[in-house]
């Protein structure tokens, strides 16, 4: 790929407890799947430039221009947590947030009890390397320093799922595809002889290999959202295979 141009992008880690990268929800019952949604990346972008749920034209944007790829540090072998919630909400109801801004609930008049079934990823650590195509969007030195010190509370997926660390991982890097973006990145997970390990990824089409013996499959994911609706809809061609990274050395800036 080295007849590729070369663009720069912005690596965060994405590691806590208890981790949340929500799937094709039905009914009351929130799963979760391995890899982040495209709108997961997004709403947490939107968090840390201080957005609003009601800047639609802004997000969709940013989710449409979003390009980004995802590896695991840290595998999904243990087991998945579910959260059995049960809650009596109302209108009147306020949410937290910092800066004092407080959040309220908009919809309608309602005293019934809610039952939930939640998904959680525990122990997992993902990093994640992203760009724009839409030159308009904020610049991504922007963006990381909004991740040093954003505008709402950084959560991965659900609110609950509050970062272990800094979310923001170093500089920005230079590479001509997400996939060889999040290869470049070096690895403390190694194997008993101390060889960096192949690592699960997942990237876009054209954005790196289709095929070859790093390519599990090619599928289409259904992560993106109408910011409009508020509804999930729509789909992205993605392949989920492996990066073998560098291993990281002494001197290496690290928060995985």
């Amino acid at each position: 790929m080295s007849n590729l141009a070369t663009y720069n992008w912005l690596v965060i880690t994405l590691k806590a407890p208890l981790i949340s990268f929500g799937g094709a929800a039905v009914d009351q019952k929130g799963v979760i799947r391995d890899f982040p949604a495209s709108s997961m990346i997004t709403g947490l972008i939107a968090n840390a430039l201080g957005w609003k749920r009601t800047d639609t034209a802004n997000l969709q944007t940013l989710q449409d221009s979003l390009v980004f790829a995802t590896r695991l540090e840290q595998s999904t072998s243990n087991p998945v947590l579910t959260d059995t919630q049960n809650v009596k909400l109302s209108k009147s109801n306020k949410g937290w947030t910092t800066r004092g801004i407080v959040e309220m609930c908009t919809s309608g008049n309602t005293d019934a009890p809610h039952r939930r079934f939640r998904d959680f990823h525990q122990d997992l650590n993902a990093i994640v390397a992203l760009r724009f195509d839409d030159t308009n969007l904020p610049d991504l030195a922007d963006v990381a320093s909004a991740m040093d010190t954003p505008c709402r509370p950084l959560f991965i997926g659900r609110k609950t799922c509050l970062p272990t660390g800094p979310v923001r991982y170093g500089d920005l890097i230079s590479a001509p595809s997400a996939y060889e973006a999040i290869a470049s990145i070096p690895t403390s997970v190694v194997d008993a002889s101390g060889a960096p390990c192949k690592l699960r990824a997942l990237w876009p089409v054209n954005n790196g290999p289709s095929e070859g013996p790093n390519v599990h499959k090619v599928h289409n994911l259904p992560d993106t959202r109408n910011w409009q609706s508020r509804l999930h809809g729509g789909s992205r061609l993605v392949v989920e295979g492996y990066v073998s990274p560098p291993k990281i050395n002494s001197g290496d800036f690290t928060n995985v």
